[in-house]
């Protein structure tokens, strides 16, 4: 498969099956091949081939459906095409492992997480050959996930197996038939009617397992035992014995027991209990079967702190005595008296038969006193919290003084929290309410704070104490609400999307109208995110609280849709959304709760009105009622169906809106269209992705951060980089390629942080890219200098140096990296300021756009000089970059004329720097000799003509292990007029003898540099000094180099920009070649092949025979 499409080996298979592909009306029988980062398809057959790739990311669209012209089929979309695909087996099995693997590509494009293999799984004894481990782990992680939010588990319990049994349930004498699940801490039981019966148990309140005997009425029973004196009877087991043994081995793993100390045996029954010793009786209070126990062992918070212990409402609760609440409070009376009978008859906590009449129970409403400890059941958050005490005492302590981002946004919104209410009215629920949030944004960094939080806190702070509102908190962000609370309120979108979708089912009428308002889209955020707590009355919306901690999100939908029901006739006569706006929110108003027993609170929600028409009350219990009967064949399956879909479109459409984001952020300067752009970004991200599954590099994998602006969101580290540049760059030199790339990351990392982002990426292509003759120059020559020059090609260049020289070079390069450090002195400020900035600080990219803004265009004047070994260096890149060129050879013979004349312009603008060198030497320390000539020698027979096969590959070839030092501008002085120099190479031959350019004089003057530079042998291998080495302008054989191994690196010799330009621009075939248009839209499409960036089919006829 791998070598079919050409996958590295990191592409993982996890099934493949027979298919169908429609292309047109014509399908093309083949293979379907699914991998976890793509989806394959290939046919031969009749001498066609067809081969397909599509990248999971990239998909928009996966469902299933039937029509005429494509019978059971799977509809596949980018934003490219549709492709459909047909079979006759196995369809269903095919549809949802492609949504589970479409659903990972969505999480890593939300929040980085790739596909890791779960290890933790037990191996199969006898594994099934069709089946790989890739997909048996997704379908283990598919049920664990289901078993999880059916029974409101924490996220890291796995399912071990489940099996069909019947439970006996004694408040109405039946046996209820269903499935029975059994994990590391729990034993679940789901009956086959979806009211009839839900049961949870843990295994830490197990006290004993037993077998009882089997009869014709009661086939293999089991017995399990809790420490609330409750006993659960399952029957019709098939492997009891084996289902008895896996029970005890977990229960042998439980914390703090010590399971079979006492084992106690019935007529042929076999018994695994857990002893009833001290350390089991502690046990007891440390875990509790129900919130109502004591908690004593579970606070750790100072105990001075009141909502340590109890919730905000009973501490600032008013006359609450029954007496005078009146009918309101034997109304509530009467709801405590059921709940009271209920838990008798259902049982109390955790192991509590949850029924129908649970249901009823909760619908008509939670009594106050109970609100808290049934928010804790229903949710699951009882669970995490009894098996993790001390643990939000601990992340209060550790979060306590530290400041971040979330912290001063926590801050800013802890006054608008209900400040209705009046215990949000003083410092005691505000301190209470900074703690929850804070310890939660130290706890999950990934979302840290997001508004509606601190709505929905405050709320949970009224009913429990602090520690019950953490975990509550915990429960409906990362397991009730999943992605609610992000950056990007991702799951507020798809339940949007999903609000969308039932209005067009339920109210059709509706439907289209709210879509030309746009209502939809205002009114479900803040709906949502805040469980109706911002728009109604608190006294009523906390019932529709109530109902969410039981059935999830379906009911926030359900009530969403009576609501629009109630109003439709008022909707559809209305003009614009403010107008609709107004509708809903004087409904809004005016749900009342008339059996609430809290003092009315005023609801801040501006009280809307239409004309003299008195607002018209509603009951919240007859709203709830209505949403059940009208819309209450939801199901929590069809809604996590739903929930895949719409997730595919919101995400997909975010990233859309990041990449135009991205894109409108880059300068118009910078040359490319916006479709290019548009291009270059999809490739760059790919590649960042890229880094994700398939283990290229984890840098810019790791450090991504969703919150972060959209432009530093993708980042690409070194090799990431290397790899686009080899592909895109229109400076292709072969295997000096990388080398390039290499030193054009330098230059673009500006904060030296090892990534760089979409911006910079753009800004390096541009330069080689667009820009005349002269931009795309600059950028050459700054690969030439520092940074793009590696400190590590310096040190190995210096070392040499010293290995020729002893210690003659690194005394002359003292002053030189001096000077070169004072001039990049203000670089490095400015490089350490952006360093120590933390890259979430908002502030930070404030700053930084502000100075781009205010960035003035560099000049050519403002490039630093170029020293000897940088300026073979860009000899050596352009020798490499004409190898592939049609007009190779005249490109050869023009540069290697360019060369010679920029050495003879080094050496004359050397012979005045040193003159004037030796002058202030002179006044400073009357007689030294000057360092310079030790690294001259005069040559007696210069070579009459230099050819490129014979003097200029060797020259490049011994210039190849020249490393340049990472220095800054080497302000050497001025060298002569360059118009008076060029004037003068261009007169003369460009191969001829060099002496015609100096006079005698100039010769013969015994401070004049020769005329013919020789590269220091402290610059070179030792492999390379070979008999035949001849350096440019130079017919110096190594062996007379070797003589003067006293000779260094010239550190005088120096050529401007200016200087390279002029010379560049007497030859009509280099300029040619640097103003040549490159169309980058082809090699675009080129590297997304490349990266299986979009959908790729070929289709073509086969000269063989056909297989």
């Amino acid at each position: 498969m791998r070598k079919q499409f050409g996958m590295p080996e990191g592409e993982k298979l996890v099934n493949y099956y027979s298919c169908s592909y429609w292309k047109g009306r014509v399908p093309r029988q083949g293979w379907l091949y699914l991998t976890v980062n793509h989806m394959c398809f290939y046919s031969f057959l009749l001498g066609k081939e067809v081969s397909l790739v599509v990248q999971w990311v990239d998909v928009t669209r996966l469902e299933k459906n039937a029509t005429l012209l494509f019978p059971e089929s799977i509809r596949v979309d980018t934003r490219d095409q549709e492709l459909f695909f047909s079979m006759f087996l196995n369809i269903s099995e095919t549809f949802k492992l492609m949504e589970q693997l479409a659903n990972l590509a969505m999480r890593q494009l939300l929040d980085s997480e790739g596909f890791l293999e779960d290890k933790a799984l037990l191996r199969p004894i006898r594994p099934h050959r069709n089946i790989s481990a890739l997909k048996r782990d997704l379908d283990a992680r598919a049920k664990n996930e289901c078993y999880r939010a059916t029974f409101r588990l924490p996220r890291d319990e796995r399912l071990d197996g489940h099996t069909g049994c019947t439970l006996w349930t004694p408040f109405n004498k039946l046996h209820i038939p269903g499935q029975m699940f059994i994990s590391n801490n729990y034993i679940c039981f789901a009956s086959k009617e979806e009211d009839a019966c839900h049961l949870i148990i843990p295994l830490r309140e197990v006290t004993i397992v037993e077998k009882a005997d089997s009869s014709s009425v009661l086939p293999s029973p089991l017995s399990i035992s809790t420490k609330s004196k409750m006993t659960f009877l399952f029957a019709n087991l098939k492997d009891r014995d084996f289902l008895v043994q896996r029970i005890s081995d977990f229960l042998q793993k439980m914390p703090s027991k010590q399971p079979g100390s006492s084992i106690g045996e019935r007529k042929a029954s076999v018994v695994v209990t857990t002893p009833e010793s001290p350390s089991a009786a502690q046990d007891v209070l440390e875990q509790p079967a129900s919130p109502s126990s004591t908690l004593s062992g579970c606070r750790s918070i100072c105990t001075q702190v009141p909502t340590a212990s109890q919730g905000l409402l009973k501490l600032f609760q008013r006359n609450s005595s029954t007496e005078v609440l009146g009918a309101k409070g034997a109304k509530e009376k009467m709801k405590e008296e059921s709940w009271n009978i209920h838990f008798f008859e259902y049982g109390r906590g955790m192991c509590m038969y949850r029924t129908a009449r649970t249901r009823e129970l909760v619908l008509k409403g939670i009594p106050e006193g109970l609100r808290g400890e049934l928010w804790l059941l229903f949710s699951g958050a009882w669970n995490e919290m009894v098996t993790h005490p001390g643990y939000y005492a601990e992340l209060v302590e550790k979060s306590t003084g530290k400041y971040s981002l979330a912290t001063e946004e926590i801050e800013r919104d802890l006054h608008r929290s209900m400040p209705e209410h009046p215990a949000f009215q003083n410092e005691l629920g505000i301190a209470a309410l900074r703690r929850v949030l804070t310890a939660y944004a130290f706890r999950n960094p990934t979302i840290g704070y997001c508004q509606a939080m601190n709505i929905v806190t405050s709320v949970l702070l009224l009913y429990g104490s602090e520690e019950e509102a953490f975990w509550l908190l915990v429960a409906l962000c990362e397991r009730m609400l999943p992605d609610y609370y992000n950056t990007r309120v991702v799951g507020a979108l798809v339940d949007q999307g999903i609000f969308e979708e039932l209005t067009r089912d339920f109210l059709p009428q509706l439907s289209e109208k709210m879509q030309d308002l746009g209502v939809i889209s205002s009114i479900s955020l803040s709906w949502f995110l805040t469980l109706f707590l911002s728009v109604m009355p608190f006294e009523s919306a906390v019932i529709i609280v109530d109902c969410f901690f039981y059935e999830g999100i379906k009911v926030v939908l359900q009530v969403a849709l009576a609501i629009l029901d109630a109003n439709m006739e008022q909707l559809l006569v209305c003009s614009d959304e403010g107008e609709a706006m107004t509708v809903l929110g004087r409904y809004l108003d005016n749900v009342v709760n008339k059996q609430s027993v809290s003092p009315p609170i005023p609801h801040l929600h501006a009280l809307l009105t239409s004309g003299d028409d008195p607002p018209v009350e509603v009951d919240i219990f007859e709203l709830l009622k209505v949403s059940y009967e009208k819309f209450s064949s939801l199901r929590a399956n069809d809604i996590e169906q739903m929930r895949f879909k719409q997730r595919l479109k919101v995400i997909q459409s975010l990233e859309d809106t990041a990449k135009r984001s991205v894109v409108r952020a880059i300068p118009g300067d910078i040359g490319f269209s916006i479709e290019e752009l548009e291009d270059l970004y999809m490739v760059f991200k790919a590649k960042h992705l890229a880094s994700q599954y398939w283990g290229g590099s984890c840098t810019a994998a790791i450090r991504r951060d969703p919150s972060l602006p959209y432009l530093e969101q993708y980042r690409i580290d070194a090799s990431q980089f290397q790899e686009l540049f080899i592909s895109l760059t229109p400076w292709a030199c072969g295997s000096h390629t990388p080398v390039l790339a290499g030193r054009m990351f330098r230059l673009l990392d500006k904060n030296k942080d090892l990534l760089i982002n979409f911006k910079e990426f753009v800004t390096g292509m541009s330069g080689m890219y667009h820009g005349d003759l002269t931009e795309k120059l600059k950028v050459l020559y700054k690969l030439h200098l520092p940074p793009a020059l590696s400190p590590e090609e310096a040190e190995s260049a210096l070392e040499a140096a010293r290995y020729f020289t002893e210690d003659s070079s690194s005394e002359e390069a003292l002053p030189q990296e001096e000077q070169e450090g004072a001039d990049n002195e203000d670089v490095r400020e400015k490089r350490g300021e952006e360093k120590g900035t933390s890259p979430q600080d908002y502030r930070h990219y404030l700053r930084m756009w502000a100075q781009e803004k205010e960035a003035q265009k560099e000049t050519i004047k403002d490039l630093p000089k170029m020293n000897q070994e940088q300026f073979i260096e860009l000899c050596k890149t352009l020798y490499n970059m004409f190898s592939e060129d049609p007009m190779e050879q005249d490109l050869y013979h023009a540069i290697a004329t360019v060369a010679s004349l920029l050495l003879r312009i080094g050496e004359v603008g050397k012979k005045f720097s040193v003159r004037a060198g030796r002058k202030s030497r002179d006044i400073a320390c009357s007689g030294d000799h000057d360092r310079a000539t030790a690294a001259t020698v005069e040559v007696e027979s210069p070579v009459p003509e230099l050819h490129q096969d014979t003097a200029w590959e060797p020259q490049l070839s011994a210039a190849g292990d020249l490393q340049a030092k990472a220095s800054g501008d080497t302000h050497l002085g001025k060298a002569p007029q360059e118009s008076q120099v060029v004037g003068e190479g261009g007169s003369g031959e460009g191969q001829g003898s060099p002496s015609q350019l100096l006079s005698d004089d100039e010769t013969k003057d015994d401070m004049s540099m020769s005329s013919y530079s020789v590269v220091s042998t402290g610059s070179l291998q030792c492999e390379d000094l070979t008999d035949d080495t001849v350096l440019v302008g130079g017919e110096v054989s190594s062996h007379v180099a070797a003589a003067h191994c006293e000779g260094t690196v010239d550190a005088d010799w120096c050529i401007s920009f200016e200087q390279i330009l002029a010379s560049i621009l007497t030859e009509s075939v280099l300029v040619n070649f640097f103003e040549k248009r490159v169309d980058i839209g082809l090699k675009i499409k080129d590297q997304k092949k490349v990266e299986r960036q979009f959908s790729t089919s070929s289709d073509h006829e086969q000269s063989g025979v056909s297989g």
